[in-house]
């Protein structure tokens, strides 16, 4: 999708297939609807009365306007004129793009960044709306058969120009090629998530970073093989593959910028990458199986965090370290009460072979550590317990540091991807204790997202780290919006661009 930025004093005389105006609940208008307003002799205000509320998102089409040059004027409600925020900048985006779509267009023309938000600043307001509509044009349509692809009908909208108020300047540009990266890294993501685990294998997320290497040469991609893995002795993460006819894969991404920086110790991410979750040994029910082919969001946000790094040439040192296996019963498999050793040397007493996530991450933490990194974030779909908590608005934020914490928060704000803070008290771990092994992989049902991030906390003492539970935020469940989000990787891509 192309982007541009235009300046100009008279909107009516704008030649366009849509040209986009915003309209506030209050029946107050826009800059731009209030001079289409003028030049149509009052076509748009009395709509404000009855017709169009200006709900947030809410859409009306006016065509052929007297006095007005574009063919068609879409007014796009803000809701009311005193919340208009970034967050609600992003819902009229989104119903921009999407009415497009809907309209068969194939380019528009922008007002909606003339109303000033008071929480972000100008370039911000850029990134986030190329972002929002750039993510609008993924479509999944991969494994639909050859007439369900002809007859889905794809995105269309190809070119949409912003107009401003200000000078243009490359710190616009630099915004539009930013919020483009994070859509097409979050397409990456989504991509992934969506594709059914007879697809994504461990294997294939190997040879999806082995691909992103060849396309950025600033990226170095490692796949470790089973013997590899057992010759690191990663005890805790074999269980969890044990069971499965399809190995495991352990995956080393590293991206080193242009620049020296070796004053600077890298950052590094930690995907889980359960391709998918039968919950082993300790079997799930039926119902809803489908959906732990999502259990390799956070694998998959680690790969499209690195497509966004390649994308944007990222002035800073990144590892990404993926433990991808399927968890699976079978004679093979792990058994409730068995007891394993970790990368670290400590000992687990596994007692719900369901409780994978944390004991393929643990040994992941534990090789982090070569790196003797700046900060260590690890991203995982790791406990239902967190979507009971926090639902689908907020990723759970655990955090062994204050200013790592607050760094991720005020980058999830800034863009729209909020992460809450939950406690790691030292209490909590009292859960875990075992007769058995150093510990136990669960803690039982109270407080379970906060003891499963416990149990990961006993792998991080070496350096500042986070852990983002994102079980509620990583897909939705719904309907016709049913599959991966791409989330949380504007929350992460905000806090490289913070942190270069």
């Amino acid at each position: 999708m192309e982007f541009k930025i235009h300046q100009v004093k008279s909107f009516e005389d704008i030649k366009t297939d849509a040209l986009i105006v915003g309209v506030y609940q209050d029946q107050k208008l826009s800059l731009a609807a209030e001079a289409i307003d003028k030049a149509s002799k009052n076509a748009i205000s009395p709509l404000l009365k009855k017709e169009f509320k200006a709900t947030l998102g809410s859409t009306l089409v006016l065509r052929h306007l007297k006095g007005v040059d574009a063919e068609r004027i879409i007014l796009i409600g803000l809701g009311k004129k005193d919340d208009y925020n970034a967050k609600a900048m992003l819902k009229a985006h989104e119903s921009l793009a999407k009415l497009c779509n809907e309209l068969s267009l194939e380019e528009a023309v922008n007002t909606l960044l003339l109303e000033k938000t008071a929480d972000i600043s100008l370039e911000k307001a850029v990134r986030l709306a190329t972002r929002t509509l750039q993510n609008a044009q993924y479509s999944y349509t991969t494994t639909l058969g050859k007439e369900a692809q002809k007859t889905k009908e794809a995105p269309t909208l190809k070119k949409l120009t912003f107009i401003l108020n200000d000078k243009h300047d490359k710190a616009l540009d630099k915004a539009i090629a930013e919020g483009q990266a994070i859509a097409r890294g979050m397409a990456v993501t989504r991509e992934l998530g969506n594709l059914p685990s007879n697809i994504a294998t461990p294997s294939y997320l190997g040879e999806q970073a082995k691909a992103l290497a060849k396309e950025y040469k600033s990226l170095e991609v490692q796949v470790l093989e089973k013997k590899q893995i057992e010759a690191l002795k990663m005890g805790s993460f074999l269980s969890v593959a044990a069971g499965s006819e399809e190995p495991p894969r352990f995956i080393v991404l590293h991206h080193k910028p242009k620049k020296d920086h070796s004053d600077k110790a890298p950052i590094v991410f930690v995907g889980k990458g359960v391709t998918f979750d039968t919950g082993g040994i300790s079997l799930k029910p039926g119902a809803s199986m489908d959906e732990m082919k999502w259990d390799m969001c956070g694998a998959a946000t680690v790969l499209g965090l690195f497509k966004f790094i390649g994308e944007i040439e990222l002035d800073r040192e990144v590892v990404g370290l993926i433990p991808a296996t399927e968890n699976m019963p079978s004679g093979h498999a792990t058994k409730p009460g068995d007891v394993v050793t970790s990368m670290s040397g400590q000992t687990i007493e596994i007692l719900n072979t369901d409780a994978e996530g944390r004991l393929i991450l643990c040994d992941a933490l534990t090789y982090a550590e070569r790196y003797e990194p700046a900060a260590v974030i690890d991203i995982a779909t790791l406990t239902g317990a967190c979507v009971i908590a926090l639902g689908k608005v907020n990723s759970g934020l655990f955090a062994n540091n204050d200013d790592l914490s607050a760094a991720l928060q005020k980058a999830g704000k800034n863009a729209c991807d909020p992460a809450w803070p939950m406690p790691l008290d030292e209490e909590y771990q009292q859960q875990l204790k075992s007769n058995f092994a150093d510990m136990q992989n669960i803690g039982g049902r109270d407080a379970g997202a906060v003891t499963a991030a416990c149990f990961l906390a006993r792998f991080t003492e070496k350096y500042p780290w986070a852990h983002l539970d994102i079980a509620g935020t990583a897909w939705d469940k719904d309907g016709v919006t049913k599959g991966s989000t791409g989330r949380p990787l504007p929350l992460l891509a905000h806090y490289l661009l913070d942190n270069q």
